[in-house]
């Protein structure tokens, strides 16, 4: 059943906010809107599971979603943790492939779900959305590159400092100032990130404060010296 009279609205509000629709006519958007199904999940339950099936492509509308997967080894790899309205499980409806990541509920979430091949025929019909798809699918084959790069030329100590200040700012030609706080992460997934150990990366956030590079604030750090951790990060 499409989304009910009264959330369209909304729904077509935050998907017209989509990079991935800039462009787009608001008939077209509305049109994509009007054929959503809105779901709700509670925290610690899973939108989907890596290896299933993609029938449907999901936009997030509040909450807060972990992507992760599970590496050949069996080793966990988290991937990202979002929170600003976006699409999501769109690769594998593009590629005609399973689910390559499980999406979790960190806390109680609400998307809206597009069948994957109504999403298809819209990129279809709306050359702008297309191009927008190709162009994030772009930035991130060139951030897994960098990534690679990274755990090639960058020891744990650089890819610890670059995972900060990556979780705090959308580009690292544009850092931000002293004081900045990064959201909340845990010792083990900001060792995914950066392909290490949780105790190695513990020792290192620990020398870091030693050094006055990052303070602890509860849950989270604090980035102290932003220019001490560029400097680190080889930027």
């Amino acid at each position: 059943m499409p989304a009910k009279a009264s959330t369209t609205a909304s729904l077509h509000a935050a998907l017209t906010g989509s990079p991935y629709l800039a462009g787009v006519s608001n008939a077209a958007v509305k049109g994509l809107a009007d054929g959503c199904l809105v779901r709700h999940y509670r925290r610690g339950t899973y939108l989907c599971h890596q290896g299933d099936p993609a029938p449907d492509v999901f936009f997030l509308l509040e909450g807060r979603v972990e992507i992760s997967s599970v590496a050949a080894n069996g080793n966990r790899v988290l991937h990202a943790t979002l929170d600003t309205a976006q699409f999501l499980g769109e690769l594998a409806a593009l590629g005609d492939i399973p689910r390559t990541a499980s999406a979790l509920a960190l806390e109680d979430v609400t998307v809206a779900v597009v069948p994957s091949a109504d999403f298809l025929s819209f990129l279809t019909r709306e050359p702008a959305a297309a191009r927008n798809v190709l162009r994030a699918l772009a930035r991130q084959i060139d951030a897994d590159q960098s990534l690679v790069d990274d755990l090639l030329f960058l020891d744990l100590k650089g890819r610890v400092a670059k995972r900060l200040l990556q979780m705090v700012t959308p580009s690292l030609e544009d850092l931000p100032g002293n004081g900045v706080v990064v959201p909340t992460v845990t010792h083990a997934d900001l060792a995914s990130l950066c392909g290490g150990s949780r105790e190695n990366v513990t020792r290192v956030l620990s020398e870091f404060a030693r050094r006055g590079l990052v303070e602890r604030d509860g849950r989270r750090y604090v980035l102290k010296k932003v220019d001490g951790l560029a400097k680190i990060a080889g930027l």
